[in-house]
């Protein structure tokens, strides 16, 4: 059987011909990127570990979290990268370039068959020129700095084709989104996705970054586009090797195969929590904004924008509405200069700010208050994400003619006068005290359930991007889950030993670190979840702490708060209460392999 485009480029990469789903292999990194929140961190981790850097060339720093250089911990994380930099021949991309996975392929870091890791968890937007890049934690970025490799378990994949005409009102935003309804959060985790058909060969490098940087939200691993000729050619004048554009195999094997009728497909927003809760603009009630958001590493590119200034062109923003235009690269935001479009922004009321993040990073302009209503291009939308407010996501169209009409519309449907707004807002509650200990590494572990029965639990429910600045894991316990419904007393109420019980998809979402060393710094013992975000379990496991996988645990009739027995060896548990016992997933051995040792960098 041949390989998929996946498959492909992660043997081409190892020192296996073949690879297929389920095997362990280290892979050549050809981009290695940190960003200034985890820059920091894989400096520490580095000196800390005595490490070199493998090759400079291949190494940067990107500062799009905080590009305004607002936020004093940002600007001593940037400071640290800078000097590190220095000492070492590393390329900075700073306050000033934009957003790191776009300029991995505007600066020819990364070309069709490429390999690229980042410590942005949309590293995998790269699948829009067929490359496989990945977000992963600091401990990964910090090990592939040194020694140009990391550790993958190699994805089965899923093969979409895409079949019938769009109308013209559907945009690349609201294929993801349609996607999404069709799929939801974990339907396809773990998958590496291959998109098909007519319409996808017809999409511009634009329209196929932002698909492939909502990959994420589905749970996938990476949303990869065969690359095209025009692809091929505008990579061949940047990149910074020569290479031969990967494709799959006509035999290649995949998990599941779909066709999947785009003629069908509506203009979309996601309501607020979750990207997947997606529902045609027309089915939405009449929805008033407080706000709106152009840009994002989804819908910051030039086509993003050029939209964006024809619904503007010669009208307002509606009274009491803000609407933030944020290019997503400084080539992008120039390019808007010479094409008139910064004029049409500017006098439709729009402010305008450098290239960047913006409010997913909660480092720039875009952020909302509490009660405050803001319909956004970006790619998320779970609680406290995007700031304290509601967060609608949608198309730029979308976005733009709904700061115009003062509610969430279409670009046909844009009122002669827009209603007017009262805004409100509040402080963002107090955190909890500080609590942290340490917990050993054995086999066998005893201890009392948190038995959290929710999917999709996100980084942000675990640990908010607010305190991504955070470096001292003895800083870290005090905030873990204060952005969870239900648990916000959880860091004064768990006890050194626990153990967390949660369902689906457990960690979806960003690639931070702090989100595992939260539970590591209470003494919690251990996640037990049905399955886990791609990301978060990776840095589980670098960081020594114990994370495994369950079908049911019916069979032992578990309850919150019941004490529980798990071998993590064989999987077997015990429950103290009515000592049933059932079977879960145990360690694997690389997983086991990293625990003994104490963590990714540590040593036997």
């Amino acid at each position: 059987m041949g390989m998929t485009i996946t498959e492909k480029i992660i043997a081409a990469h190892s020192k296996y011909k073949s690879v297929k789903p389920g095997d362990i292999v280290d892979i050549t990194i050809d981009a290695r990127a940190a960003r200034d929140f985890g820059g920091a961190n894989v400096v520490k981790n580095l000196n800390d570990f005595g490490l070199k850097v493998d090759d400079p060339d291949k190494t940067l720093f990107t500062f799009d979290c905080n590009p305004t250089g607002s936020d004093q911990k940002y600007a001593v994380n940037q400071h640290i990268c800078r000097q590190y930099a220095r000492s070492n021949g590393i390329r900075v991309y700073d306050i000033d370039a934009g957003i790191g996975t776009h300029l991995l392929i505007e600066k020819g870091y990364v070309w069709p068959g490429a390999t690229a890791v980042s410590t942005d968890s949309h590293a995998n937007i790269l699948g829009a020129v067929g490359a496989f890049g990945q977000g992963m934690g600091d401990m990964d970025i910090a090990a592939a700095w040194n020694s140009g490799k990391v550790w993958f378990k190699v994805p089965a994949s899923v093969k979409l084709t895409l079949k019938g005409k769009m109308s013209e009102s559907v945009s690349a935003k609201d294929v993801i989104l349609n996607l999404l309804r069709i799929y939801g959060a974990n339907t396809l985790l773990g998958y590496s996705i291959e998109l098909y058909g007519e319409a996808v060969d017809r999409m511009s490098l634009d329209e196929r970054i932002t698909i492939a940087s909502m990959a994420t939200e589905m749970g996938a691993i990476i949303i990869l586009f065969p690359p095209t000729p025009a692809i091929v050619d505008f990579c061949r004048v940047r990149a910074r090797a020569s290479f031969e554009p990967v494709h799959a195999d006509p035999d290649a094997g995949y998990a599941l195969e779909a066709d999947i009728d785009v003629s069908l497909f509506v203009p979309m927003v996601a309501r607020p929590g979750e990207p997947h809760d997606t529902v045609g603009v027309s089915q939405l009630p009449v929805t008033r904004i407080d706000s709106a958001f152009i840009g994002s590493c989804t819908n910051g590119r030039i086509e993003d924008m050029r939209v964006t200034a024809e619904i503007l062109k010669g009208r307002k923003i509606a009274p009491g509405v803000v609407l933030k235009i944020v290019p997503s690269t400084d080539a992008v935001w120039k390019q808007c200069l010479d094409e008139g479009l910064m004029d049409i922004f500017k006098d439709a009321g729009a402010l305008v700010s450098n290239a960047g993040c913006a409010g997913c990073a909660a480092g720039q302009v875009g952020q909302n208050g509490k009660g405050e209503v803001t319909v956004s291009t970006g790619n998320r939308n779970f609680p406290g994400k995007q700031g304290q407010g509601s967060v609608f996501l949608a198309s730029p169209a979308v976005v733009a003619a709904s700061a115009i009409a003062g509610y969430i519309t279409t670009s046909d449907l844009i009122p002669a006068t827009p209603p007017e707004f009262k805004f409100s807002a509040s402080q963002p509650s107090p955190a909890a005290s500080l609590k942290s200990t340490r917990a050993d590494r054995p086999t066998v572990i005893r201890g009392k359930v948190w038995l959290i029965e929710r999917d999709n639990i996100d980084t942000d429910m675990i640990f908010h991007n607010r305190y991504l600045a955070i470096t001292d894991i003895r800083e870290m316990g005090q905030y873990a889950f204060d952005n969870l419904e239900g648990y916000r007393d959880f860091a004064k109420r768990v006890q050194p030993g626990d153990i967390i019980v949660a369902g689906k998809n457990f960690g979806s979402g960003s690639s931070r670190q702090q989100a595992v060393d939260c539970f590591v710094s209470l003494g919690v013992q251990a996640v037990i979840a049905q399955s886990f975000g791609a990301i978060y379990e990776r840095n589980a496991i670098n960081a020594a702490f114990p994370v495994l996988t369950f079908k049911s645990f019916e069979k032992i009739d578990l309850k919150d708060q019941d004490v529980i027995s798990v071998n993590m060896l064989t999987g077997e548990v015990v429950n103290e209460r009515n000592g049933l016992s059932t079977l879960i997933n145990p360690f694997y051995d690389a997983q086991y392999e990293i625990y003994k040792k104490g963590g990714l960098l540590g040593k036997i």
